[in-house]
């Protein structure tokens, strides 16, 4: 960061695998303080055929998940583009578990409400457990490719983040 840098730092909401800091190290090639915070009137599906999870309004709903604090345009943006498309970045309130303070965030929600591929809920433990090692390696893959493009799409990025079929 230079001095004449004068961007605001954001704050974001994570709920998925950006809660594993190996996950989180990688993809903003840093380690931001994170800290522990609930989101409520939010659902956590599962995307079929997905590693990942989504969010979703839902009235009754309540997510536990973690705040990266202090992270760069160029750190949100390393964020936008592994989301990709079908997340959309929202402000959003949340309440901080260790001292029940509110605090505005950016978090990602799942563009398609209405989409057939949301079910069931995402369970964090199962994910490190059996999928948090091939996350990882689509993290790393994720960030040769936006170094160096090679002629490659997002599209071929993506399929790393799929179950196998």
């Amino acid at each position: 960061m230079t001095l004449f840098d004068q961007s605001p730092l954001h704050n974001v909401f994570v709920y998925g695998s950006f809660q594993e800091p190996a996950v989180v190290n990688l993809i903003l090639e840093c380690a931001p303080v994170i800290v522990s915070a609930q989101l409520s009137g939010y659902h956590l599906y599962r995307l079929k055929g997905r590693l990942h999870p989504c969010i979703s309004p839902s009235e009754n709903g309540v997510i536990n998940g973690k705040i990266l604090t202090g992270l760069t345009d160029a750190q949100l943006e390393n964020l936008d583009m592994i989301e990709g498309p079908e997340y959309v970045r929202k402000t959003v309130e949340v309440v901080l578990t260790d001292t029940s303070e509110k605090m505005q965030v950016e978090t990602f929600e799942w563009a398609n409400k209405d989409d057939p591929d949301l079910y069931g809920e995402w369970d964090f433990e199962e994910w490190k457990r059996l999928h948090m090692e091939k996350f990882i390696e689509a993290s790393k893959k994720f960030i040769e490719w936006k170094k160096n493009p090679n002629g490659k799409t997002r599209e071929e990025f993506e399929k790393f983040v799929h179950e196998d079929a």
